[in-house]
């Protein structure tokens, strides 16, 4: 069996970046958060502020409300994982189109300082360092993160593009 099928005693401070452009997106990032932070085996730590982002990718869509959020959880990275898209099935994802619009995703960006390369499991995320939507509330709220390539989320949001498009919204609830 793979060793990060197992739930582990201590916890691990670990990092979600949340994203919507359907319905009421603030609402969803609310609600999954809400939904994450009642689970047995997650705390939240830190939630940052809401940020309105310009759409990644090549479909044409509304603008997206990211936030990340700093948890500890004493869940693998696959137990995570599952209940990630578990939020997600309970809020109504339908992936239908890659980069498309979406009323919620939840991705895993960092999982203690594991590095786990699984078919359906990246951690760090390979491209958060490149990614202003995901460094910029990450770096509110962790700063010394670290990414894979051994910067931290607030060395690595020196250089990233598009920060100019990512605008805070005000406090998070």
């Amino acid at each position: 069996m793979n060793s990060s099928s197992h739930a582990t005693d201590a916890p691990f401070r670990s990092a979600l970046g949340l994203g919507s452009n359907l319905g009421d997106p603030i609402g969803n990032l609310d609600d999954a958060v809400r939904r994450l932070s009642e689970t047995d085996g997650i705390t939240l730590v830190a939630r940052s502020s809401n940020y309105r982002t310009p759409p990644w990718g090549p479909v044409p869509q509304d603008d997206f409300v990211n936030i990340c959020v700093v948890i500890d959880t004493i869940l693998s990275p696959q137990q995570l994982l599952k209940r990630c898209l578990e939020v997600e099935n309970e809020l109504g994802r339908v992936r239908e189109v890659r980069w498309g619009p979406r009323v919620i995703d939840v991705d895993v960006l960092l999982y203690g300082s594991r590095n786990i390369h699984e078919d359906n499991l990246e951690v760090p995320h390979p491209r958060m360092g490149e990614r202003a939507f995901v460094l910029v509330p990450l770096a509110e709220i962790w700063p010394d993160a670290l990414l894979i390539d051994g910067r931290t989320a607030a060395e690595a949001l020196e250089t990233c593009p598009g920060q100019d498009g990512v605008i805070r919204m005000g406090e998070a609830n």
